[in-house]
């Protein structure tokens, strides 16, 4: 009898335990996670570890599938990241020939008056000072106007002639000697060995000096050639995201600072360098457009080609300029060159005006050839310079 109840108050006392213990971690539950569960919301609860699970499933330790999910093996892979599409630049021959209906819009306005002064039935001398006038408006500038008037005066003498044909062709014919048919006006972008060729852009803010790097590195891309940005422009807070933009653009990557006001030299040292890592073709350094007038940053100028040049060659050194300005762009032509060697000059912003004559002036007045014209504010709208493309432009066919 005594071992009865021994064995009774066993039992009681053991599944009183149990009890405790299954209450306890019922009551823990909610704390741990107290996001509701499906079970719940619909009033049902079902014994821990076997929720979802049918009985077959539960009595052999597997995991039944549940409704409207897919099997493993059948669920969609995630998609692959899409890298951004490259565009694929035209090459840079014969762009001046495609823009040319652009150009002629532009100057055809000094073509025309200048061809009614020709052929109009009377030449004096009235008439020849309107002509000089004509073309001093047009920027060419007073010595280059006086010349082309003198030249043309005898040639029309000479010939006899008003017909518009033949006053236009000895037009045409003073124009290209004045522009210059025989410089040399390639870009030299061939390496040197296991260096790339280095090209510094220079000039005044405004002027369209950065997107004139991407857009020169963008035709130079279509010319077959790998090319790399060095974004030294680091007072312009824009000027290199603005950079960063065309080289993802046009598959050219980008050297920059990753602070304003860093040191330009040493982001052109950088660029360099990183361009002989990568063994590009050319490394194309846009500087800041610092005002001509301040000594110091002139000075900068020149250290920056300095220490470029301990490592690489500077093939170039190509000074934007803004077509408009005129006797203003002169000025600041004068203070790049004595500073750090202008090998030749970009004009921007050529179309809509009918001062074509800067191109003459220009390369009068630094002794360089006008290499690269700007007609437009397009990616593909930077064209290598063709003086008879552009003289046709404005006389005619």
């Amino acid at each position: 009898m005594e071992l009865l109840i021994i064995i009774l108050v066993v039992v009681v006392v053991l599944g009183g335990a149990g009890t405790t213990l299954l209450v306890r971690s019922r009551r823990r539950g909610p704390s741990l996670d107290r996001t509701p569960r499906s079970d719940q919301a619909v009033g049902t609860e079902q014994a821990p570890g076997a929720a979802g699970t049918s009985p077959a499933a539960a009595a052999t330790g597997t995991a039944e599938p549940q409704v409207g999910a897919l099997p493993p093996e059948v669920a969609a892979p995630p998609p692959a990241p899409v890298a951004p599409e490259v565009e694929k630049p035209p090459p840079s021959a014969g762009r001046l020939a495609r823009l040319r209906g652009r150009l002629a819009r532009s100057q055809s306005a000094l073509g025309g008056v200048l061809l009614s002064l020709l052929s109009s039935g009377r030449l004096d001398d009235e008439t020849w000072d309107e002509i000089e006038e004509t073309l001093i408006t047009a920027d060419m500038g007073v010595a280059p106007a006086r010349q082309v008037v003198e030249d043309l005066r005898t040639e029309v003498k000479v010939a006899g002639t008003r017909d518009p044909e033949e006053v236009r062709s000895l037009l045409k014919g003073e124009l290209l000697t004045q522009v210059g048919t025989d410089m040399d006006r390639s870009l030299h972008s061939a390496r040197h060995g296991d260096r790339p060729a280095v090209m510094l852009v220079v000039g005044v803010n405004g002027t369209g000096k950065t997107t004139t790097c991407a857009k020169l590195a963008r035709a130079l891309i279509g010319d077959g050639k790998s090319v790399l940005l060095g974004a030294a422009d680091t007072f312009r807070a824009a000027a290199a995201d603005q950079l960063q933009t065309w080289g993802d653009r046009v598959g050219a990557p980008v050297v920059r600072s990753d602070r304003e006001g860093a040191d330009p030299a040493s982001v052109a040292f950088d660029a360099v360098n990183e361009g002989i890592q990568r063994d590009v073709d050319v490394v194309i350094v846009d500087t800041a457009g610092r005002l001509h007038t301040k000594a110091g940053l002139m000075d900068e100028l020149g250290k920056i080609k300095r220490v470029i040049s301990r490592h690489a060659t500077v093939d170039e050194v190509l000074l934007v300029l803004d077509a408009t300005t005129g006797q203003n762009g002169l000025r600041q032509g004068r203070v790049f060159a004595e500073v750090v060697d202008v090998t030749g000059v970009v004009l921007t912003k050529l179309d809509g005006t009918a001062k074509g004559g800067i191109v003459i002036a220009v390369q009068r007045e630094l002794g360089v050839p006008v290499k690269l014209v700007g007609l437009g504010e397009g990616p593909d709208d930077l064209a290598p310079f063709d003086p008879e493309t552009f003289v046709d432009a404005i006389v005619g066919n």
